[in-house]
């Protein structure tokens, strides 16, 4: 069985040239749920110690549930990256939700910043890649039947089509799911399973930010890796913020 792997902060939010300045990583919640907001930065917290600010895009949809949603947070997270590279003090931007809205547009900005280029990194990117490293083969377990779509493209645009093994989804509506965290974990662990028997994945996403506790507790169930948005998400931004500047994937 998995347990929770070890974790080092990396030295650039440890100190800072300018003393006056809190470096940190700034996530972004795309979904409006400060609830949310609270749990996944708890989470990034685990990874990368306690210079994680969490932010709210308070006009956005409570839950991204469709492709609809999805666009309409684009620009709420465009605006709080553009507030927190404005600020000084960010290290790097982490966008939590699974279908990375914003992620693009976040990272022209970070190029540009004045201040010189900040890490930014996606939760959904970020699974996938780990996912499919060394040619790995892996499926995807989420709630959000409206996104199948979307999230299948995200897969092929990042190249990774043919080590896709499907995805596999939970029943019932994913917003009444979320907020049963035991039915939660449940539907998430039988997706998992069919993931991993039934399409014969070697590593398994759990497919989004608000699945985030849930997708912790489940990566010591099962013998097969059970890839955590966020962590995987945190664990790419600690090797970019101890790469050469001006390195942003």
């Amino acid at each position: 069985m998995r347990g929770p792997a070890a974790h080092t902060v990396p030295a650039q939010l440890t100190a800072s040239a300018d003393p006056g300045v809190v470096r940190e990583v700034v996530l972004v919640n795309p979904n409006s749920s400060t609830d949310t907001t609270a749990m996944m930065t708890a989470i990034a917290r685990r990874s990368l110690g306690p210079r994680v600010r969490g932010v709210t895009a308070t006009r956005a949809p409570r839950m991204l549930t469709d492709p609809a949603a999805l666009r309409a947070a684009v620009p709420e997270v465009v605006a709080a990256g553009r507030r927190a590279l404005a600020d000084g003090g960010c290290a790097a931007l982490l966008v939590a939700a699974f279908g990375d809205p914003g992620l693009a547009e976040l990272r022209a900005l970070a190029l540009a910043s004045a201040r010189g280029p900040v890490p930014v990194v996606g939760i959904g990117e970020a699974a996938l890649l780990e996912a499919a490293a060394s040619g790995r083969s892996f499926g995807i377990a989420t709630t959000t039947p409206k996104l199948e779509g979307a999230i299948v493209e995200r897969v092929a645009a990042l190249g990774l089509s043919d080590r896709f093994t499907g995805l596999r989804l939970t029943e019932g509506d994913p917003e009444a799911l979320s907020a049963d965290p035991e039915s939660l974990r449940e539907g998430l662990a039988r997706a998992v399973r069919e993931c991993v028997v039934r399409d014969g994945a070697r590593a398994v996403v759990i497919g989004g930010g608000p699945l985030g506790e849930a997708a912790d507790s489940l990566r010591a169930r099962f013998e097969t890796p059970v890839i955590a948005p966020i962590p995987a998400a945190c664990r790419r931004l600690a090797r970019l913020l101890a790469a050469t500047p001006g390195t942003t994937r």
